[in-house]
């Protein structure tokens, strides 16, 4: 036992010393040092904390390059989130100084070289969250090492502003918005002129988020101003036809804001803004998140990227063609909108409450509030098809949810889908739903995926924290990495290092497929039309009908 014992000893200790690290980095803004992770046998993971990707940030102003430092850049600790509400929209937290990104770089026996690049943008409304995501006893959510190690990829996670000095916008010349967007651009940019030295393939960058992060992925590939940087990206329950991914009348926010901080709202309004405390700005962008039937929370969510003439020339669904040599791959949760509707109808969580059919009367005719009754009864019919006269309470709770899903985020990402491979040369196209049920206690018992349920799995948590997770927890985590990290490598979910149980085809305009991922995925998995009947009537039916209100 002793032999053995020593055996092991030496062992570790060779693979600790055969794992190759790279040591100090040369970027264009100086030398830069993060931490060597031992993980195994001839395993080891570089990783770099809060690199500067531009200087900090000048009020309502987009990102200007970084002056670069002298010596060498300790990268070991997670810079500050940008300035933000907390979740109570109570005080804020973060900084202004925010634009840094982290690193994960896998390595074996030898240095890496020429590996795969993810980089990863974060959800939270536009209104909240940062690049290393809510953090449990050190565990971070966004933490990209399974990714990385796992999947033999570089990641990357970014800090963006967010909030009101991240999305305010004028709605002219003097603050014309999207100022988070530039700095996702900007961090991909740098990532794309310094990856080589970090062992990454600067011509293979896949972007990839989720929610606001989703959307942001599509604006980041529709924008010309990425031209040549981007290979391939994946959004995840967001993408920018999102009914609420655009504000289209921006001034109105603005303007409420500069009166909360004592502003004017006429030409003096920017100048005035720009000097205000940052604090009191962020505060004043609160957004009314406590909804109704006739009033959801989805038509409050104001802080967003706008049609500014430059990021974003013309409206997003005119802009695909700058993504015809991208490869895209988009889905949803199966109950993406679930916590929505839950601010919405909190009935629909109360097994002991009804929820009344009215509700759902209720919340279609707000939904279809622009084009008018004959819409909102076109809905109801559509929607209450097949109930009979006395529908079950669970039938009438998951078809609430079904409404918000598919307004807010199925529909939308099926157009995008659609419009991604209508305009493609050699950008392929994949589209999935996501429906293992949410581990959350105290859901109904007709509960699937819920929104952001999905990140967990994409990030490994059910690998870093074995003790939180079954067995088919584990299972859908390593399918997730395993179709994103190939995806990222060969443009093809099935083609790449990591096994996939089963085979993906492409999405297509004739076939419509798309890939139902869970822990019990077999080749009954693979799926054609999802609900081509409510896609059918967002995008077809409702539209036909003549606007009577200007929605915003």
């Amino acid at each position: 036992m002793a032999v053995l014992g020593i055996l092991i000893s030496a062992a570790l200790l060779l693979g600790s010393a055969s794992a190759a690290s790279l040591g100090v980095v040369y970027t264009e803004g100086g030398m830069v040092e993060g931490k060597n992770i031992w993980l195994g046998l001839f395993r080891s993971m570089d990783v770099f904390k809060g690199i500067p990707f531009a200087a900090p940030p000048g009020r309502f102003e987009k990102p200007k390059p970084h002056p670069g430092w002298d010596g060498v850049l300790k990268a070991t600790e997670f810079r500050k989130r940008c300035l933000q509400p907390n979740l109570l929209q109570t005080d804020t937290r973060g900084s202004e100084d925010c634009l840094y990104l982290n690193i994960w770089v896998p390595q074996g026996s030898k240095v890496s070289t020429g590996l795969p690049v993810m980089v990863w943008i974060y959800g939270g409304a536009f209104l909240v969250g940062g690049s290393q995501g809510a953090n449990f006893l050190d565990n971070y959510l966004y933490s990209g090492e399974e990714i990385a190690d796992r999947g033999n990829v570089i990641v990357v996670t970014l800090n963006y502003r967010v909030s009101t000095l991240g999305f305010l916008s004028s709605g002219d010349s003097d603050a014309p918005g999207n100022y988070g967007l530039w700095d996702q651009h900007a961090a991909i940019a740098w990532v794309h002129r310094n990856i080589a030295a970090f062992g990454g393939d600067p011509n293979n960058i896949t972007i990839f988020g989720e929610s606001a992060g989703g959307a942001s992925v599509n604006f980041q590939i529709l924008s010309p101003m990425n031209k040549g940087l981007i290979k391939r990206a994946i959004s995840q329950s967001g993408v920018a036809l999102c009914p609420w991914a655009v504000n289209r009348n921006p001034r109105a926010f603005a303007e409420e804001v500069a009166r909360k901080v004592g502003c004017p709202t006429d030409k003096g309004m920017v100048p005035c803004l720009k000097i205000t405390d940052p604090v009191a700005l962020t505060l004043a962008g609160h957004l009314e998140l406590t909804g109704s039937p006739s009033n959801p929370v989805v038509n409050n969510l104001v802080i967003a990227p706008v049609i500014d003439g430059e990021f974003l020339p013309e409206d997003p669904s005119r802009l695909f063609h700058n993504a015809a040599d991208i490869d895209y791959m988009a889905g949803i949760n199966d109950m993406d909108a679930h916590i929505f509707t839950g601010f919405d109808i909190p009935s629909i969580n109360q097994p002991f409450q009804d929820t009344p059919v009215e509700d759902v009367k209720t919340l279609l005719t707000a939904l279809t509030k622009p084009k008018g009754e004959p819409a909102a009864l076109a809905a109801i019919q559509e929607y209450t098809l097949g109930w009979g006269a006395d529908p079950p309470q669970s039938e009438v709770k998951k078809t609430i949810v079904a409404i918000e899903t598919d307004y807010i985020f199925l529909v939308p990402t099926q157009t995008a889908l659609y419009l991604h491979t209508n305009n493609a040369n050699t950008g392929r196209t994949y589209s999935y739903v996501f429906s293992e049920p949410s581990r959350l206690p105290l859901y109904p018992s007709w509960m699937g995926a819920d929104h952001a349920d999905d990140l967990q799995y994409v990030f490994g948590k059910p690998f870093t924290t074995p003790l939180g997770y079954w067995p088919r927890h584990r299972d859908v985590s390593g399918y997730m990495i395993a179709y994103w990290t190939n995806f990222a490598k060969t443009g093809d979910p099935n083609n790449g290092d990591s096994k996939v149980p089963v085979t993906w085809p492409a999405f297509t305009s004739a076939g419509h497929q798309f890939l139902e991922i869970n822990s019990k995925m077999n080749q009954d998995y693979v799926k054609q039309k999802l609900r081509t009947r409510f896609v059918y009537y967002w995008t077809s039916t409702f539209m036909s009908f003549p606007t009577v209100l200007d929605s915003k």
